[in-house]
């Protein structure tokens, strides 16, 4: 017993001494100012009505499942879209707001970055 314990004693300082069991101390990434492409890109503009708002969120959501499932990006495609289940005097606006969240999804997905739609 007094053996084992030896023996894990000295396995654990081999191994801290020998930078197996030492953690490399990297830098931080630099941080980007980039507001909209950093935390903000999925935000929906400020003067978006509840229900563009609605749309916009559904539009990253769409997104996020058509790049996942490897389709084709086409915001046509999205029956949430063609079909959306909101008043008749909604839809309009339902799908701007569905648009443009798609779309700033899909270039976030595909480019890495943001673009003004």
């Amino acid at each position: 017993m007094m053996r084992n314990r030896l023996a894990a004693s000295l396995l654990a300082v081999a191994l801290s001494t020998s930078g197996f069991a030492t953690v490399p101390a990297y830098a931080a990434p630099p941080q980007s100012h980039d507001h909209d492409r950093d935390h903000d890109w999925n935000t929906p503009p400020q003067e978006f009505r509840d229900i563009q708002r609605q749309g916009f969120h559904d539009g990253i959501e769409g997104a996020r499942k058509d790049y996942d499932n490897h389709r084709r990006a086409d915001v046509d495609n999205r029956d949430e879209y063609r079909h959306p289940h909101v008043p008749d005097s909604a839809k309009a606006d339902y799908r701007e707001g569905f648009r443009r969240g798609y779309e700033v999804a899909m270039d976030h997905m595909m480019q890495g970055k943001h673009s003004s739609y």
